[in-house]
């Protein structure tokens, strides 16, 4: 057994699949910073429809290029219709909003505790057991959260109600995680990935608008460029390029060790909010994003992964 887990590691510096791990962490960890130029002068629900028009075309296309079947059937449709409302408008309409009120980073280290609610919900629908050292490097790092939470807190840096984002940003997580949970029971694990995601972000895309249209109105378009090349870079680098490739190394090494990228996201969007959006560093925030980090490492290492699907 040893020599199988040692091989396991070892299989991990494979460039098969370093490259796509650190690929998926870098551009989700950057997506974070650039929906603040999404939702500067925007309703944030326009903006997310915007992105999932571009990006569910691209999706089947994909679909179609790599020769995977695009009839799921009735119990496929429904499942993909349940996604794309969690996923692709519940989550990330909530996201969008959180970003009015709290700094991107701050929300994308908040969004490490999506294993949280995924454990949590797993163990409720599909019986998954949860260790004691998870439940301890959860504590760990929900206190270095709270140390960041408390530092956006006093300073309000966007001018706006830090609650108000937490709850958005909370409510993203449990959208995000119910998407995640339900897809892994047995039709969704019966489906191919590209094909589920492109009728998945196709009924998203469609809550998208009916829910922009009725809290916004019609759209305005912008006519700045910024706008038109975040929508091109969260449109098909951080959801066509991103999704299929998160999802292989999920079957090829498990979810638990998968969601390791989740620590490269955090760095790449700490890094940009302090660079771009003048976050300050200081005793409590190294703190809490040390403790966060090694909570989250902890949390993941108590979860033994799961053997691949062939």
């Amino acid at each position: 057994m040893a020599v199988t887990a040692m091989q396991s590691d070892h299989a991990l510096l494979r460039p098969r699949i370093v490259i796509p791990f650190v690929l998926t962490g870098i551009i989700w960890g950057s997506t974070w910073w650039v929906i603040t130029d999404q939702i500067d002068g925007m309703p944030p629900s326009w903006s997310v429809a915007i992105r999932f028009l571009v990006a569910t075309p691209a999706m089947f296309v994909l679909a179609a290029a790599m020769r995977r079947p695009l009839r799921i059937g009735r119990g496929g449709q429904l499942l993909a219709l349940f996604i794309g409302v969690a996923q692709f408008c519940g989550n990330f309409n909530f996201v969008y909003r959180a970003e009015l009120h709290l700094t991107s980073g701050i929300v994308a280290v908040m969004f490490t505790m999506l294993i949280v609610s995924n454990a949590t919900l797993g163990w409720w629908l599909l019986g998954q057991r949860i260790t004691r050292n998870f439940v301890i490097g959860t504590m760990i790092a929900l206190a270095g959260i709270s140390l960041l939470l408390l530092h956006e807190a006093r300073l309000s840096p966007l001018g706006g109600n830090v609650s108000i984002g937490i709850m958005w940003a909370v409510l993203g997580i449990l959208a995000a995680s119910l998407a995640n949970v339900v897809q892994a029971n047995e039709t969704g694990r019966s489906l191919p990935m590209v094909s589920l995601l492109a009728w998945s972000m196709f009924y998203g895309t469609l809550a998208d608008i009916a829910l922009a249209w009725i809290t916004a109105g019609p759209p305005t378009l912008p006519d700045r460029a910024s706008f038109w090349a975040g929508i091109a870079w969260l449109a098909l680098s951080g959801s066509i390029v991103t999704f299929p490739l998160h999802y292989t190394l999920v079957r090829q090494i498990g979810a638990g060790r998968a969601a390791y990228n989740g620590i490269v996201t955090v760095i790449v969007a700490m890094l940009l909010t302090t660079l771009f959006e003048d976050y300050r560093w200081n005793p409590v925030t190294i703190s809490g994003a040390a403790l966060a980090l090694i909570g989250l490492v902890i949390a993941l290492r108590a979860r033994a992964a799961p053997r691949p699907r062939l």
